[in-house]
C-alpha cells in the first residue's frame, strides 16, 4: 500500500482541526434524532412536576459541568471524583433525571446524542418549567472521557466569594462581569444547604436582620449542616427578578449573592434587573448560550451510559 503524500497528511490535518473546532448549532439532530427536544422537554416536564427544585438542580449541574473542562458532561461520570469534589459533594443533583432522560433518548436515537447535550437541554427546559425565558439550545457537543476532582475545586466559585474574585472566575471563563451578574440570577430558584451560608447569617455586617434571624432558625451555629433554605426567600420556585430585589435589601443568601450589591461596580446592573425582566431575560439567555460555549468542539465520544465511558 502505498504511503500517503503530503497533500493527503495536510488535508487530514485540516479535517481533524475542523472537526476539534467544529461550530454548535441548534439543529444537529434535525436529522438524526429529531424528536430529541420534546423526548427531554416530556422527561424534564415530570420530573418538575415532581419536585420544582429540580428545574434549578439541572441549571446548576449544566453550570458546575462548563466552568470544569467545558460543557463535556464530566460531571457526570462516577468515576474521576469530579462529582464528590469540595463544591459538588453532597449538593450537585439531578443524576437519575439525566439517566432517564438518555435512556428515553437512546430508545429513539441510539448512539446518537451526547450526554452534554442532553445535560444542556435539561437545563433550559427546567428555567422554562419554573416561568425563565426560552433559547435555542445549540447542539453538538462530545461527551469527555476524563472527570477532574482538581479543576472542579480550582474553577468553582465559592458561596464566600468576593467580587473580585466572581469577576475572576467566570473571567478565565470567558464570561464578563456582565454575564456573571445574569447568570447569578440563576439563584432565584433552588435551595442552598446551612453549611454553604452560616458564615453569612451570623458573620456578616451587610445582611439585613429580619433576614438573617429568619435564617438562623433552621441553620444553628453547629450542627444541621444540611439544612436547607431557599436561595430566593420571595419566590424560591418561580424563575423572576426577586433575587435582584433581595440584594437592594440585603436579603443575599451567600456572602457572593450580596457582593453583586455592596458598593461595587454590578451595583447598577443589580437596580436595573431588579426592575426589568426584559432586559435580566435577555441578558441571562445570551449569558447561557455563551457559558454552554465553552468547551465547544472538545475530542470525546457519545457515551452509552452516561455515568461511564464506553468500553
Amino acid at each position: 500500500m502505498a504511503a500517503p503524500t503530503l497533500m493527503q497528511c495536510l488535508l487530514a490535518i485540516s479535517l481533524l482541526s475542523c472537526a476539534a473546532h467544529a461550530q454548535l448549532s441548534s439543529t444537529f439532530y434535525a436529522s438524526s434524532c429529531p424528536n430529541l427536544q420534546s423526548i427531554v422537554r416530556a422527561a424534564m416536564t415530570q420530573a418538575v412536576n415532581n419536585e420544582r427544585r429540580m428545574g434549578a438542580s439541572l441549571l446548576r449541574l449544566f453550570f458546575h459541568d462548563c466552568f470544569v473542562q467545558g460543557c463535556d458532561g464530566s460531571i457526570l461520570l462516577d468515576a474521576g471524583g469530579e462529582k464528590t469534589a469540595g463544591p459538588n459533594a453532597n449538593s450537585v443533583r439531578g443524576f437519575d433525571v439525566i439517566d432517564t432522560i438518555k435512556k428515553n433518548v437512546e430508545a429513539a436515537c441510539p448512539g446518537v446524542v451526547s450526554c452534554a447535550d442532553i445535560l444542556a437541554l435539561a437545563a433550559r427546559d427546567g428555567t422554562i418549567l419554573l416561568g425563565g425565558p426560552t433559547w435555542n439550545v445549540l447542539l453538538g457537543r462530545r461527551d469527555s472521557t476524563t472527570a477532574s476532582a482538581a479543576l472542579a475545586n480550582q474553577n468553582l466559585p465559592s458561596p464566600t466569594a468576593s467580587l473580585a474574585t466572581l469577576i475572576s472566575f467566570f473571567g478565565r471563563q470567558g464570561l464578563s462581569p456582565r454575564d456573571m451578574t445574569a447568570l447569578s440570577g440563576a439563584h432565584t430558584i433552588g435551595q442552598a444547604r446551612c453549611t454553604t451560608f452560616r458564615s453569612r447569617i451570623y458573620g456578616d455586617t451587610d445582611i439585613n436582620a429580619a433576614f438573617a434571624a429568619l435564617r438562623k432558625q433552621t441553620c444553628p451555629q453547629s450542627g444541621g449542616d444540611g439544612n436547607l433554605a431557599p436561595l430566593d426567600v420571595q419566590t424560591p420556585t418561580t424563575f423572576d427578578t426577586a433575587y435582584f430585589s433581595n440584594l437592594l435589601s440585603q436579603r443575599g443568601l451567600f456572602h457572593s449573592d450580596q457582593e453583586l450589591f455592596n458598593g461595587g461596580s454590578q451595583d447598577a446592573l443589580v437596580r436595573q434587573y431588579s426592575s426589568s425582566p426584559t432586559l435580566f431575560n435577555g441578558d441571562f439567555v445570551s449569558a447561557m448560550i455563551k457559558m454552554g460555549n465553552i468547551g465547544a468542539g472538545n475530542a470525546g465520544e457519545i457515551r452509552r451510559n452516561c455515568r461511564v465511558v464506553n468500553s
